[in-house]
């Protein structure tokens, strides 16, 4: 049976909790490390918590590289990054000098703060976005509606158009990309109660 949603596993994350978030809105999904399921699934969602390099050493150890290619630059299936899903997907990463994934033309860098005590790394919590563009990944969710954060890192985008969300924290750094059928967020939808089910719902709905 085709799968409509693959939940790509590739030994980083929190996959179960975005697993019984997609549940309760009663979508199909399966969480994967099988290059075959991955290719064949309807839409694909890349989630990750932890270390960019070894994210990478992973997804090439696994086989998962050509897979993941496959589905969002030649098949041009919908695709959503989360957190370090989102990072994986820029040209290179500050956090071990890694090269990424290359689908979007941008960089991930560490986030520096001048006001140490009042802006904490990670930057952890709460925190508004400011939506720079309407998307159907964001329909229904208000203009200063607030996400959860947990990262040491950013995603700087080299291309204005690509930027779907920006948020303040200290400086202002790109929190959601869209860029054809590739979308990414660097907060965590699946832990930011009803605005996340519908960003969410957004994406299965694509």
């Amino acid at each position: 049976m085709k799968e409509m949603l693959a939940i790509v596993d590739y030994g980083m994350g929190n996959l179960n909790s975005v697993k019984k978030k997609i549940d309760r809105l009663k979508a199909t999904s399966k969480i994967t490390s099988n290059p075959k399921e991955i290719i064949n699934a309807e839409k694909i969602i890349l989630v990750g918590v932890g270390h960019f390099t070894k994210a990478m050493k992973n997804i090439q150890e696994l086989g998962l590289l050509e897979a993941l290619n496959e589905v969002a630059i030649i098949k041009k299936k919908p695709v959503l990054g989360i957190c370090l899903g989102m990072q994986l997907m820029a040209n290179d990463s500050e956090e071990g000098n890694t090269e990424g994934l290359g689908w979007l033309n941008a960089n991930v860098r560490k986030m520096k703060v001048n006001d140490t005590l009042k802006f904490k790394i990670p930057h952890m919590g709460w925190n508004k976005i400011i939506k720079s563009k309407e998307s159907a990944l964001m329909k229904g969710i208000p203009k200063s509606t607030e996400f959860y954060f947990v990262h040491s890192y950013y995603f700087q985008s080299n291309e204005t158009s690509d930027i779907l969300n920006e948020t303040e924290y200290s400086f202002k750094f790109t929190s959601a990309v869209e860029k054809d059928n590739i979308f990414g967020v660097q907060y965590h939808p699946e832990k930011s109660h009803d605005f996340g089910d519908v960003l969410l719902n957004n994406f299965i709905s694509l």
